[in-house]
């Protein structure tokens, strides 16, 4: 199964949470213990290891805070 890395930029993220919507396989949630430059909970990745490299979560960002790396 391929596996795959998510990169976030949390100071861009304004925490629309839509790539958390789509994510299939729930690895990305808000960080409730962390507000970044813009004053929003951002984006965290919380079960990382469940990534397939999809990028889902990357075409559904329209601030384009997230690449995602497949190995």
């Amino acid at each position: 199964m391929a596996k795959g890395r998510v990169h976030l930029e949390i100071d861009r993220c304004k925490a629309c949470q839509l790539c958390i919507t789509f994510c299939s396989r729930n690895v990305l949630g808000l960080d409730e213990h962390t507000i970044n430059s813009l004053g929003y909970h951002p984006v965290t990745a919380v079960n990382p290891e469940e990534c397939n490299g999809c990028a889902v979560c990357a075409m559904m960002c329209p601030d384009l805070v997230i690449e995602v790396e497949r190995e």
